[in-house]
């Protein structure tokens, strides 16, 4: 079948993205499903850091690919051998989980290892492409696209009452947000939380620790905008990130925060969530930074100051267990997701959007394929 579909072309080009055109839309042929997969109508898709990672060329991917992994639809076609039926609405995961590997079995599905391999080869979980004309996968969803042909592993029956493009946001910034702060950091009741980065993904963290019950969420980024957005949201105090806010946050928990998550993908910001964390409590990090990046801390507060830093990878969660609990919570008043949409997109308007995101102007866009 012919599919438009942003595909990206190179990587590390120069900005505003809406000049150099890194993402181009075209018509593709499109295979349909195999064993085990299914197609999928995507009705809305989110535009994420990690995406703008592969645009900007810190997370080197196969090119050409077609990018986006955050993303809804509704299942129109089945494969042999697939878990679904049409008709079925479906939020994608970015992280197809065989349920095989030693980590599936050890209840890590995030951590994948058939998964990982697809997903850096550009390929479905079968190892194989349904692009026809050879274009990569982007970590098995390809969700900038009118349909994507997906691993039955990649997706996950939801509420069809639920609108896709809220839907959308669940698949990765609020499966990664919440999980870091249901999962990762284990916020508890009366705990003092602080969210570095403001994004999607730390709207969502801080959404969750309100929901949790801390007691205290101290909101950190340089945005104003995004500050007064948490605020709203339920942060205790709003932070301006940068070299005073270790201090800023220190104070304003009575020496550091129980619990820190830190989404912003700098390893110099890590280092301040890391020593805004009060002796004893957690540190933890989903945001990925170049991978030549190194972290330096005091190596001896881990010991003498019982500290613990913890990776989150899509929040530690069990997507299938995960996302249909965080719909009903958001359900139950619990989650305000919709609050997290800045703004709503057309297909041809995919490199102008990710401007808005590098330029720290949006929370989470979305872009609505059937609207091009």
């Amino acid at each position: 079948m012919k599919v438009n579909a942003a595909v990206l072309v190179a990587s590390g080009v120069e900005r505003p993205y809406a000049d150099s055109r890194p993402l181009q839309v075209t018509e593709l042929e499109l295979d349909p499903p195999g064993r085990g997969e299914i197609l999928v109508r995507i009705g809305a898709a989110g535009l994420c850091h990690s995406d703008l990672s592969v645009i900007n060329g810190s997370r080197p991917r196969p090119l050409p690919m077609v990018l986006g992994h955050e993303a809804a639809g509704e299942v129109v076609e089945v494969g042999p051998d697939a878990e679904f039926q049409v008709g079925d609405h479906v939020v994608l995961a970015f992280v197809p989980a065989c349920g095989s590997c030693r980590m599936c079995l050890a209840g890590r599905p995030a951590l994948c290892e058939p998964g990982a391999v697809a997903n850096r080869a550009g390929t479905l979980l079968s190892g194989e492409r349904r692009w026809r004309g050879g274009e990569h996968h982007h970590l098995g969803v390809s969700a900038f696209a009118e349909y994507a042909v997906v691993s039955s592993k990649s997706a996950v029956r939801v509420d069809p009452e639920l609108p896709l493009e809220l839907a959308a946001l669940f698949g990765c910034a609020v499966l990664t947000g919440a999980g870091a702060a249901f999962h990762s950091a284990e916020v508890k009741p009366g705990e003092s939380v602080a969210v570095f980065g403001l994004g999607g993904v730390g709207m969502a963290a801080l959404l969750a620790a309100r929901a949790a019950g801390a007691s205290k969420i101290v909101a950190v980024d340089i945005v104003r905008g995004k500050r007064d957005l948490a605020a709203r949201l339920g942060a205790s105090h709003a932070v301006v990130g940068g070299p005073d806010a270790v201090d800023e946050v220190r104070d304003l928990t009575g020496g550091g925060a129980d619990k820190v998550i830190d989404t912003t993908g700098s390893e110099h910001v890590l280092a301040q969530a890391y020593h805004a964390t009060r002796i004893g409590g957690t540190t933890v990090t989903v945001g990925l930074p170049h991978p030549d990046r190194q972290l330096v801390l005091p190596a001896l507060s881990l010991v003498a100051e019982e500290r613990t830093l913890r990776g989150s990878y899509l929040g530690s969660s069990v997507p299938r267990r995960d996302i249909p609990r965080f719909v009903r919570l958001y359900q139950a008043g619990l989650l305000p997701v919709p609050e997290l949409v800045s703004g709503r997109l057309r297909l041809d308007q995919v490199n102008e959007g990710f401007d808005q995101l590098a330029g720290g102007e949006a929370v989470r866009q979305v872009i609505v394929p059937s609207g091009s």
